[in-house]
């Protein structure tokens, strides 16, 4: 709820500049990194449950102290603890999907998953566009609780479990690390970059929406919206027809693809509000394509003794992309112009999808070559 409107409460509220709500923005994104680390770190070698726990918590409580930031040096700093501890949420959690999940329906668990977190944004979305136009600080407040009524109903319905208790459920245990799989860095730095794009329409878009095209907040917080409804009501039953038809790189390409279309269109169309509703929906099929074939390329890369290395580098990636993201879109808006930014964001899409179909014909060439060694 916090996060889509927060450039909004910089500037409009606090009275930031664009570049100084960029920078608010980042520190975000680099708190997520040290979090997803941590995070990381933690789950591998205690586990996901109390990792879960201990970050809804003290997520929750930040949120509260944010609130009552007003400068911008304290802004900065308490955004960054607050990503901190929310983030290193990340890793444990995908750690935890994993472990409750069988292989052939992990794609689907991250689905669901999804959905989950797409219903609450679209909950989330609308619900922060009235608040935000009656009183930004009952984002925080809201926001804030929700966090530690998840932790409450984490620690009353879920029975506590340690990842390393089931090891004869996860495939054998490999030596790889996820800083030596050469396919797999390639894999996070086109992640990088896609998740860059994808950023700047919960960051930047926004303010073009209301400084630009002049909607208002309830608009905004209705298109946010809109994306977690057609999540909710679409994704799960797409992900279940498409799993195992294709390789998974196949619709991370398509998702790219399509997210690139989604920001030529806030160009080519003219300002109006079935164009910002068609971006969305555009945007929004390509992350349904996309995310969760994304989780399952890594997590068929892992295994157990490593699944929160994995899901810490993956978390890093789209976390340094939320620092990239806000610095580099609001800087480009304001040098030259919104129009510029769509068109950028609409290349590196392209390029991001023609990337992964090449990764997909190397992989598929190395497994070519082990297997004529083997025989």
């Amino acid at each position: 709820m916090v996060i889509p409107f927060m450039t909004m409460y910089c500037t409009q509220q606090l009275h930031f500049s664009l570049p100084q709500a960029g920078t608010v923005m980042a520190l975000f994104g680099a708190g997520a990194i040290a979090g997803a680390f941590i995070g990381g770190r933690i789950t591998d070698r205690f586990g996901f449950y109390s990792q879960q726990l201990a970050s809804l918590l003290l997520g929750g409580i930040m949120f509260l102290i944010t609130g009552f930031l007003k400068t911008y040096l304290s802004l900065c700093i308490g955004t960054f603890i607050l990503s901190l501890c929310n983030e290193s949420f990340r890793p444990a959690n995908a750690a935890a999907i994993a472990w409750y999940s069988a292989p052939e329906n992990r794609t689907r668990s991250y689905s669901l998953n999804r959905l989950a977190i797409n219903l609450g944004w679209a909950f989330g979305g609308a619900l922060g566009g009235v608040l935000a136009s009656i009183n930004y600080h009952l984002l925080f407040w809201v926001d804030g609780s929700t966090n530690i009524i998840a932790a409450l109903l984490l620690f009353k319905l879920l029975p506590y479990a340690h990842s390393k208790t089931s090891v004869v459920k996860d495939k054998p245990v490999i030596k790889q690390r996820a800083y030596t799989d050469k396919f797999y860095i390639a894999f996070i730095a086109i992640t990088f970059f896609f998740a860059s794009c994808f950023f700047q329409w919960f960051t930047v878009q926004p303010v073009f929406l209301k400084t630009e095209w002049h909607y208002n907040e309830v608009f905004i917080g209705i298109l946010m919206a809109l994306n977690g409804v057609v999540i909710v009501l679409i994704e799960m039953i797409l992900v279940y027809s498409l799993e195992g038809r294709k390789l998974n790189t196949f619709f991370i390409r398509i998702g790219f693809f399509i997210a690139g279309i989604s920001f030529a269109c806030l160009n080519i169309l003219p300002p109006s509000h079935f164009t910002a509703i068609f971006s969305v929906m555009l945007i929004t099929i390509g992350e349904m394509l996309s995310m969760p074939f994304m989780n399952s390329f890594w997590i068929q890369r892992s295994s157990l003794h490593n699944r929160g290395e994995y899901a810490a580098l993956y978390a890093i990636a789209w976390s340094v992309a939320q620092i990239a993201a806000p610095l580099s879109g609001t800087r480009i808006a304001a040098a030259y112009s919104f129009t510029m930014l769509w068109w950028i964001l609409s290349a590196v899409c392209v390029v991001a999808s023609i990337s992964i179909l090449l990764l997909e014909q190397k992989i598929k060439s190395s497994e070519k070559s082990v297997v004529i060694t083997s025989v």
